[in-house]
């Protein structure tokens, strides 16, 4: 016996359900009509009557209550199916948002590592600065610097300090006469450096740049001397690309995940932090960045 369509039981539960034909269409977002039609067709196939029909009143004969015992069950079922699938899916995709320049030129390169560790888990990447929406984006995590303020109630965890200083693809320890490549993005970079290291830069020439990872790949390209964060040039300084003549110091600043839930639950969020924390601090410990540092940021997420 070849069964009615899926499409025409699932009209026909919702009749049921509501004991209307007109409820039924906006529960479906269809017309009247066409609940009307499917309901229609079922009942051809069938060759029974499932619902009685008075005074543009619906009202379920034996043969529609005994259908409906069977769709209804049936349908909560497949709803508990799907959600249940629904929900593994999201278990095991971490939506993580990122500030562009850290994810380009740091995060991305070492996901494959990410990936191998935690073969069960991937990572989907939305490349963004500043304050995260978490209840509309869907983000699960922020990786920022914490260079603005984020609400009382989000949860937060340090993964590590910023370190910055002068790079090119130069190795010439000199600022005089040289062209110095400032971002929008991070204006008070240059300034910063200056104040902290003691050091001066006279008859200089300037270029601007939108973005921070645009004043990196023009220094990059020998187009002057650019202020980087130790983790961004990492690669590039350790392959010999580019070149810090006067080393890296702490700019005060440093890099946090932020979530809307506990990050320590043993979970996604966990594994991720527990690995970016360790992955940052062995790039930094290879640059000799953190040899006289105390042993380890504190790894308890805390709410600000």
């Amino acid at each position: 016996m070849k069964l009615p369509a899926l499409n025409a039981l699932r009209y026909f539960d919702i009749a049921a359900e509501t004991e209307s034909f007109v409820r039924a269409a906006e529960r479906l977002h269809v017309t009247h009509g066409a609940v009307s039609r499917q309901i229609r067709l079922l009942e051809e196939s069938l060759g029974v009557d499932l619902f009685e029909r008075r005074n543009r009143a619906i009202f379920l004969t034996p043969a529609g209550r005994a259908l409906h015992g069977t769709t209804q069950a049936i349908f909560e079922q497949l709803d508990g199916a799907v959600q249940r699938l629904q929900q593994q899916q999201r278990d095991n995709v971490l939506v993580l948002s990122c500030e562009p320049t850290i994810a380009m030129r740091w995060l991305i390169p070492r996901l494959p590592r990410f990936h191998a560790a935690h073969p069960g888990l991937q990572v989907q990447l939305v490349a963004a600065g500043g304050p995260v929406d978490f209840a509309r984006s869907g983000i699960d995590l922020a990786l920022r610097r914490d260079d603005f303020h984020w609400p009382p109630t989000l949860y937060s965890q340090p993964v590590c300090e910023e370190w910055i200083g002068p790079v090119s693809c130069h190795a010439n320890a000199q600022l005089d006469g040289q062209r110095l490549l400032h971002s929008n993005t991070r204006p008070t970079a240059w300034s910063t450096w200056l104040r902290l290291s003691g050091q001066r830069a006279r008859h200089t020439e300037r270029s601007d740049f939108e973005h921070f990872y645009l004043s990196l790949q023009a220094a990059n390209a020998g187009l002057g001397v650019a202020i980087a964060s130790a983790l961004m040039v990492h690669d590039e300084l350790d392959n010999g690309q580019l070149h810090a003549p006067f080393g890296l110091l702490r700019d005060g600043s440093a890099y946090v995940l932020l979530s809307p839930q506990p990050i320590n639950d043993g979970g996604k969020r966990q594994q991720f932090a527990d690995w970016v924390t360790a992955e940052s601090r062995a790039c930094l410990n290879q640059m000799d960045l953190l040899q006289n540092e105390e042993p380890a940021l504190p790894s308890p997420p805390h709410v600000r």
